[in-house]
């Protein structure tokens, strides 16, 4: 079985990399099933070989069962954002303890930015880094194995080298064709259509220059926000992947 998770706090440039997963064309993509099913009570997943169709799960458990199923019959790649603490992931770790975890983080201050201008409402939680640092620790006790963790900075920087680590370590052929695609909607991010419009504008791994109204320097609730997260992207960063 091979199952591929890759988990980001929301603003990571972590859509793109399922774009770049998507391009493949030889990897099962499941994109942020854990989030349509918090936000939306229920999730579709694509059914294993055979199958009449895709599969409605609305469950946790029914969600990792058929994501073990698909990867019994070639590799799957899912992508999960962290605003929420899933709670079965510390309650069932045996669910995903055969899965290959991997992890993606963003320097906090521009993310922070980038997420508030999207949902100008967010909680300090939403932000992910928490979550992400406590998951981590957990899949790292419960499979017996670090996961990867690697920065979208890196990423951005030299997007061979990154992508070519990452298949390396998941046990994944580097297909440099699959680094370039072509722009447009896709029918897996139409429910949080408003989170991916970079994503739907990309080609390839370029961080559009944007300015924010609002940051953690002029902003004294976003300034607090960064000071709580700050510690953990730490900490994080500290096990980034390093391609030299």
């Amino acid at each position: 079985m091979t199952v591929i998770a890759l988990w980001a706090h929301p603003r990571a440039v972590s859509t793109a990399f399922v774009r770049m997963m998507m391009e493949r064309g030889d990897v099962t993509v499941v994109h942020e099933p854990m989030v349509l099913l918090t936000d939306h009570g229920e999730t579709r997943l694509p059914a294993p070989p055979g199958g009449a169709g895709p599969t409605t799960v609305r469950a946790p458990g029914e969600l990792y069962r058929h994501l073990a199923e698909l990867g019994a019959h070639g590799p799957v790649f899912f992508k999960d954002t962290l605003e929420y603490r899933y709670a079965h992931l510390f309650d069932h770790p045996e669910d995903v303890a055969a899965f290959r975890h991997t992890f993606i983080v963003r320097e906090p201050a521009r993310t922070i930015a980038s997420h508030h201008a999207v949902k100008p409402s967010l909680a300090c939680a939403e932000i992910g880094y928490e979550h992400q640092w406590r998951l981590f620790t957990h899949l790292w006790k419960t499979t017996g194995e670090r996961p990867l963790v690697f920065t979208a900075e890196s990423l951005l920087a030299d997007p061979p080298a990154v992508v070519r680590a990452y298949c390396a370590h998941v046990g994944l052929p580097f297909r440099p064709e699959a680094m370039q695609w072509q722009p447009g909607e896709r029918p897996e991010w139409e429910q949080n259509r408003r989170w991916h419009l970079d994503a739907i504008a990309s080609s390839g791994f370029r961080a559009p220059v944007k300015e924010f109204a609002a940051s953690v320097h002029d902003d004294p609730r976003l300034r607090a926000f960064h000071a709580h997260h700050l510690p953990y992207y730490e900490r994080l960063v500290e096990h980034a992947l390093t391609t030299t």
